[in-house]
């Protein structure tokens, strides 16, 4: 039951929280990848503190408004985990295969774990899939490499199956 609570509270949080934002889509798309290419993490995966979190995909104070600027994965997870463990070489992939198109960001629960209960991430590893506009969708438990990607091609990035 508190399962269904928590997973019934999050989604509630993302769907009634009103319209998606890009804040950061000032300015030109070409200054935009000239200056994510200077990124280090370009095409990498890149851990998030919750002061990161506040910073690159939302404002954790209650509201939900994507300010990325381009759709991510989010990838809660446990170094203990072996789901999570088996997930992430196939996020490091998609990472690097589509670095021109999303983010792909991981949170360790044990380290942040404030952003675990807010997502009610209690069960893992829990896959949220942001698109760059629209309602974001979660999966929780590990994915096929195969179904990984389609939900990235078709949650995510809005491509067909």
């Amino acid at each position: 039951m508190k399962h269904i609570l928590r997973t019934a509270m999050l989604l509630a949080l993302m769907l009634t929280a009103g319209t998606y934002t890009n804040v950061y889509a000032k300015g030109s798309a070409k200054a935009k990848t000239v200056s994510a290419k200077k990124d280090s993490s370009y095409g990498k995966i890149r851990h998030l503190t919750k002061a990161e979190f506040n910073k690159r995909i939302s404002n954790t104070d209650g509201t939900w408004n994507y300010i990325g600027d381009k759709p991510c994965v989010i990838d809660f997870f446990a170094t203990w985990c072996g789901p999570c463990k088996m997930i992430t070489p196939y996020l490091e992939d998609f990472a690097e295969k589509y670095k021109d198109q999303l983010y792909v960001y991981k949170v360790d629960v044990d380290q942040e774990k404030e952003l675990a209960q807010m997502f009610g991430a209690y069960s893992i590893p829990l896959l949220i899939f942001v698109p760059q506009y629209g309602s974001p969708t979660s999966q929780r438990g590990a994915l096929s490499k195969d179904d990984l990607e389609q939900a990235i091609r078709t949650q995510v990035l809005g491509l067909p199956k």
